[in-house]
């Protein structure tokens, strides 16, 4: 888990390793299981295991299940040189926030 910048929540957010990710994820098809057997449970109750690792895992009070499925650092690149945001992917030469030109 580190501290990154989200560019969808606009905010430093914990984001997920790889191995992290993998059980939020396997956490979160087991949430649109429950889904299916359970017709008038409420939808977050349904990822209520996704929800509480996640908030275990890193202390923030994450109330939204899709949030944390965008939550993972292999999803972005590596911190901009200039003002420290990750790059939105790996292979992205421009920085939104600053508009430094990445050079690859």
């Amino acid at each position: 888990m580190k501290i990154r910048y989200c560019w969808r929540c606009r905010m430093d957010v914990p984001m997920l390793d790889k191995q992290e990710g993998e059980i939020a994820s396997k956490l979160f098809a087991e949430g649109f299981q429950e889904i299916k057997n359970s017709q008038k449970v409420p939808f977050k109750q349904n990822f209520k295991k996704l929800l509480d690792y996640y908030n275990d895992l890193t202390g923030f009070e994450e109330t939204n299940p899709n949030a944390i499925m965008h939550h993972f650092i292999e999803m972005y690149g590596p911190d901009c040189e200039n003002c420290g945001k990750p790059y939105r992917t790996e292979t992205a030469t421009f920085c939104p926030k600053c508009g430094n030109k990445r050079k690859l």
